[in-house]
């Protein structure tokens, strides 16, 4: 049976993978919309390539190019903001949310309104929105798989298991591409060094947040709200290899863990053919060849973001929106060269320190948090 996809993000690395298992079994899939920021022409080329009904670039100023690429193949393209909400509010079996940052949210959200399956990569989403979102979620009866790899391993473990029986949630953290670096070496981390991940091919914010260690920050948050066991149930383990994803404790002493290859296209396939499995070409598993595995416990002393997050987290309200507004704002402040790599926690910290607004009730309330919250860390920024 043919089902619908749509694909919010479709020329990242997530958009990549799920394209990429799509090929694999191009006759089992009907493309509703596929959507970018501005890379028309790859955009274009996937929309040819697998007959999507829509195409939709976010950056408005992409549309004219993005027409002229499309001219004449009968595929509806779009542009801006509102585009994009549309584009994920027309009907499909599946929404893969792959926006990067806080402008998914609000495509996120309009796909979650259709009450269908929405396959979270968007982590910002839940971290800044977290009770909204789960909230609309609750009432259009959407059902919500976590594609991150570790909330994917988490939930593959809970399954046919009853919340009320974990003891521990452990979200394992590969400590990126410095782990083993002494403090004066973060200071003169360069942004090419910061996005050369050992494990896995990511795009550059990301990059950046593995390795300050924020994007386990950010994924403790989005545990929080995806799996109702208590923020004192859920801890972090870093673990190099990247070979198990993440742990489930019970309280009977049984620990489940869900290990696979650091390839994307393993959760993101597990997303797709929920409750069943799918072919993926992905390299099977050696253990003898990785030879062992390895955990220590997180050094918040040399990467703070951890604390930062676990604090906001527990915080509630706000906190969160704050953190990862700020957060954005800091690491593309270092992408630019604009501020050291040791000072992205801290333009997080003190922007947490001095800004606390109300808890967000709805949407435009997150949205304005956010949007404070980046104009009040850019006005931290300091040259490196």
């Amino acid at each position: 049976m043919t089902r619908s996809i749509s694909i919010l993000g479709a020329t990242g690395s997530i958009g990549d993978s799920t394209l990429d298992l799509i090929r694999g079994e191009r006759g089992k899939w009907r493309v509703v919309a596929l959507t970018a920021n501005c890379a028309a022409k790859k955009l274009a080329e996937l929309a040819r390539e697998f007959g999507a009904e829509v195409a939709v670039v976010g950056d408005e100023s992409s549309l004219e190019e993005l027409r002229e690429y499309l001219s004449g193949t009968g595929i509806e393209a779009a542009g801006g903001a509102q585009a994009l909400c549309e584009a994920a509010s027309r009907p499909a079996d599946i929404t893969v949310a792959a926006i990067v940052g806080c402008a998914g949210l609000a495509p996120t959200m309009a796909a979650i309104e259709q009450g269908n399956t929405v396959a979270l990569a968007n982590k910002e989403a839940l971290v800044s929105a977290g009770e909204v979102m789960t909230a609309k979620v609750a009432q259009h009866g959407t059902t919500l798989l976590p594609v991150d790899s570790e909330h994917n391993a988490i939930f593959q473990c809970l399954q046919g298991n009853a919340v009320e029986d974990v003891r521990w949630i452990t979200l394992t953290a590969s400590g990126g591409p410095l782990r083993t670096k002494s403090y004066a070496e973060l200071d003169a981390t360069t942004p090419a060094q910061a996005v050369a991940h050992p494990n896995w091919d990511m795009g550059a914010k990301i990059s950046v947040d593995s390795a300050t260690m924020m994007n386990k920050g950010l994924e403790f948050i989005e545990a929080h709200h995806l799996f109702p066991v208590g923020l004192d149930r859920l801890r972090i383990v870093v673990h190099p290899q990247s070979v198990i994803h993440s742990m489930v404790e019970y309280r009977d002493g049984s620990t489940l863990a869900q290990l696979g290859p650091s390839d994307m296209r393993v959760p993101i396939a597990s997303a797709l053919a929920h409750p069943a499995r799918m072919d993926t070409n992905c390299k099977p598993l050696d253990l003898t060849e990785i030879g062992e595995l390895s955990f220590f416990a997180p050094d918040e002393e040399r990467f703070p973001a951890t604390r930062l997050a676990r604090e906001a987290a527990h915080a509630g309200g706000a906190a969160p929106a704050v953190l990862n507004a700020a957060n954005e704002v800091a690491v593309a402040a270092f992408l630019a060269g604009q501020v050291k790599f040791t000072q992205i926690s801290a333009i997080t910290a003190r922007t947490l320190d001095n800004y606390a607004p109300d808890a967000p009730q709805t949407l435009d309330a997150v949205l304005a948090v956010d949007a404070e919250a980046r104009t009040r860390a850019m006005h931290m920024l300091e040259p490196a």
